[in-house]
């Protein structure tokens, strides 16, 4: 799964990388820490804007499921009613500059952190939904495809993120692109060789920490 990630870069860097302006305010970058329910810049073919972490469905009662929906099981969202028209017509893309696992070691858990060569900034594939909220006001929320691991992840968890080539990025917003077929090849895993993984501070584990120390590498 991915529960935490990082965006370091500032509002102009976003906006230069995605050729958009980020519609309306709320974004405090850079974000060393990006939790569940927290809201942070979401890509669609529409342009750049703050979602909440964490899908809310329309079917949904109790607001409080975005935690349990923060991933989607990349393999089967056609196939998941909650998921069978997001993937075709409300897929996005979560800009990220890196995501944090942690490795089991008996009965300890250390953090690790994931970045990608030569990319200071990428994009995960997410959907969104877009619902009321409770005081009847437009409520965006996303959630994060995830698929199996490449070699390295698999050192730690049993799922990664999907994570998108630049080219990947524009094809996964095309709003043209809405067949399965079109959409599936893209749902893969990142190649190992292209990533870096090393042991970061046990900080990151309290969201209350957000720092520029949590991305340091430290002795595992």
């Amino acid at each position: 799964m991915c529960g935490r990630f990082s965006l370091i870069k500032a509002q102009q860097d976003l906006e230069h990388y995605y050729h958009h302006e980020l519609a309306g305010e709320g974004y405090r970058g850079p974000n060393y820490n990006v939790a569940p329910t927290q809201y942070a810049p979401v890509v669609t073919s529409d342009g750049l804007e703050m979602m909440k972490w964490g899908l809310i469905p329309q079917w949904a009662k109790d607001e409080k499921i975005a935690y349990s929906m923060i991933n989607a099981v990349g393999e089967t969202v056609f196939e998941k009613p909650t998921y069978k028209k997001p993937i075709i017509t409300q897929r996005c893309l979560v800009p990220a500059t890196g995501f944090y696992e942690w490795l089991k070691l008996g009965t300890d858990k250390i953090p690790q952190y994931f970045t990608i060569k030569d990319r200071e900034l990428f994009s995960f594939a997410g959907l969104f939904i877009t619902r009321k909220d409770v005081e009847g006001r437009e409520l965006k929320t996303f959630t994060i495809l995830t698929t199996t691991p490449n070699e390295l992840v698999a050192k730690v968890h049993d799922r990664m993120p999907v994570i998108l080539s630049h080219d990947e990025e524009k094809e996964w917003i095309d709003p043209d692109r809405i067949e399965p077929e079109r959409i599936s090849p893209l749902i893969d895993p990142y190649p190992a060789n292209e990533m870096n993984m090393y042991a970061v501070d046990r900080r990151v584990g309290n969201i209350k920490n957000n720092s520029p120390e949590l991305i340091l590498p430290v002795q595992q």
